[in-house]
């Protein structure tokens, strides 16, 4: 496709991103290092830790797995644990000296976890003691060799971590009993790497930097491969898209997706790494109201977030009172933005949404919208620089301008392939370097992607597509409805019949008065033909409401 986009680019942008800036995360890393030594880097329950402390910390890390546990370059390392300061220690520590990170989400079942460790080879995990439980049942069954676990107050000053970690286990009795001989705490590993030789590992460009786990809900976790190139890539995009609203040591952005989540790790964690900002570390996003009152804390300029984060924090009553005069832009990601939940973000803020779209396979970001942007536009942005997309048939042909087909992105942050799986990187990545996203869109004439649906989620009445993220929106205009799914059930008739789960913000809502209201707004094959009332949906750890789970 004639890339259209570069002309509606705003001024400033460049087509092309310079690749050969940084040769590694590491080298990233270490200017950033240089450049905003003094400054915070992240804040924890009050803690910060500055560049500075940053490197020495992560270096000791480092250390630690390079002599003490003495892992083979390239060796596999898994984190477990939620936004803690111990994440940036241990994720820059282990990239610095030369392993691949592997990140887990906390909430895995045995099941889960087990999968991920033994397909990926890890043989070291640094996992919070709330999770080791989980980790005590499956550990003999995979190759890891090192356990280092931590507590949740570990690296927050003193008396305040002591207590954390005394209110967590004794109080709130949030640490269930385990016991797995061996395990090593943080803290000593970083007294024993502290004192340990350090050689930051010589890394290339093809070196890979993550596994990043994904598919869970439509098959079996695949690793994407994730190298120092496609991470760098993906950072100097998404800095050329930003650059003009953002001031080096000046920013603060508020973590509040997990920085095992593709999206936070890439737009957070990297892009505001290389600008020297201060990180504001979420734990539990899901406590809105703790949340709430941290974000009161601090004169925060940027906020990521996926749709459900955003429409809980507008949903509490105390969010809209808060002071929004620091605030330059609010991105969104991870799942489709719902209107309903842009115009109020935008009453409340006075921002708009800044709706992107990417995926774990394209490190993420693949399009994002001009942070100029006034108002909610319905589409997920222009492809960002040094990216090519093409919408595709089935049989893998171009189809005209307007068409709806699969969404397929080539460009330097495209994955490597899926770890040790041949046979599935073929099946996405196609012979002219094009990835299959599995997506489902549209382009304009100026170069605008819109995501109709996931090509998996497709509901199909007598033939007829149904696009779930349509008929979300339109429920969701419903002054009644606090948050809904849509999916298609078994239907003798039509094959597939529309189904819809709604958690109600009016306790009189029925579901006669929510048919109706979607007749007034769809055609009559896409009325949905069953309602379900529920207290709450099943979302993944992001917040992307888990449609299969509703089917």
């Amino acid at each position: 496709m004639e890339r259209i986009w570069l002309k509606r680019y705003p001024p400033g942008i460049p087509a092309e991103i310079d690749l050969e800036e940084y040769r590694s995360l590491g080298e990233l890393f270490d200017i950033s290092i240089r450049k905003f030594g003094p400054l915070p880097a992240y804040v924890s329950f009050g803690t910060e830790i500055t560049y500075t402390e940053l490197e020495r910390l992560s270096r000791q890390f480092g250390a630690y797995l390079q002599n003490v546990a003495r892992l083979d370059p390239g060796a596999r390392v898994a984190l477990m644990m939620p936004n803690l300061l111990q994440y940036p220690v241990a994720m820059f520590g282990a990239l610095r000296a030369g392993y691949t990170v592997v990140n887990c989400n906390p909430l895995y079942s045995p099941r889960e976890l087990e999968h991920q460790l033994k397909d990926s080879g890890a043989e070291a995990i640094v996992i919070v003691e709330n999770f080791a439980h989980v980790l005590e049942q499956v550990v003999g069954k995979t190759q890891v060799r090192h356990v280092i676990t931590t507590q949740i107050g570990d690296l927050l000053h003193f008396p305040r971590g002591h207590i954390v970690n005394f209110m967590v286990k004794y109080v709130k009795r949030m640490v269930p009993t385990w016991s797995i001989p061996n395990a090593v705490p943080l803290r000593t590993a970083l007294k024993k790497g502290a004192g340990a030789p350090w050689s930051p590992a010589k890394l290339g460009p093809e070196d890979v930097a993550f596994l990043q786990y994904t598919g869970g809900t439509t098959g079996v976790p695949k690793g994407a491969m994730l190298t120092h190139r496609n991470l760098i890539a993906n950072v100097q995009q998404a800095y050329a898209w930003l650059k003009s609203f953002l001031q080096e040591g000046e920013e603060t952005i508020v973590t509040a997706l997990p920085l095992y989540h593709v999206f936070a790790l890439t737009a957070n964690c990297l892009v505001f790494f290389k600008i020297g900002a201060r990180n504001v570390l979420i734990a539990n996003p899901r406590d809105v109201p703790g949340l709430v009152q941290e974000l009161r804390k601090h004169q925060f300029t940027v906020i990521t977030g996926v749709n459900t984060l955003f429409g809980a924090l507008l949903n509490h009553p105390d969010f809209a009172k808060m002071d929004f005069s620091h605030l330059e832009f609010c991105l969104a990601g991870g799942m489709a933005v719902q209107r309903a939940v842009a115009e109020r973000w935008k009453e409340a803020t006075g921002k708009p949404l800044i709706e992107a779209y990417g995926l774990t396979e394209t490190s993420p970001a693949v399009t994002i919208n001009p942070l100029d942007l006034v108002d909610y536009n319905g589409s997920v942005g222009l492809p960002v620089p040094s990216t090519e997309i093409a919408i595709r048939d089935d049989d893998g042909h171009d189809l005209s301008m307007g068409e709806a087909g699969e969404l397929c992105v080539r460009g330097p942050q495209v994955m490597k392939g899926y770890w040790n799986r041949p046979d599935e990187t073929a099946k996405v990545i196609m012979a002219d370097g094009f990835l299959r996203t599995g997506d489902i869109a549209t382009v304009d004439q100026q170069g605008f992607v819109r995501i109709v649906d996931r090509k998996k989620d497709m509901i199909v009445v007598s033939g007829f597509k149904v696009f779930p993220n349509e008929l979300e929106g339109v429920v969701m205009l419903h002054p009644g409805v606090l948050e809904v799914g849509a999916v298609g059930i078994p239907d003798p008739n039509t094959g597939e019949a529309v189904k819809i789960v709604v958690v109600k913000r009016d306790p009189n809502l029925t579901a006669e008065t929510l048919i109706e209201h979607c007749r007034k707004h769809l055609t009559p094959y896409k009325v949905p033909k069953h309602v379900e009332f529920r207290t709450e949906l099943p979302k993944t750890p992001v917040g992307k409401v888990l449609r299969r789970a509703l089917q």
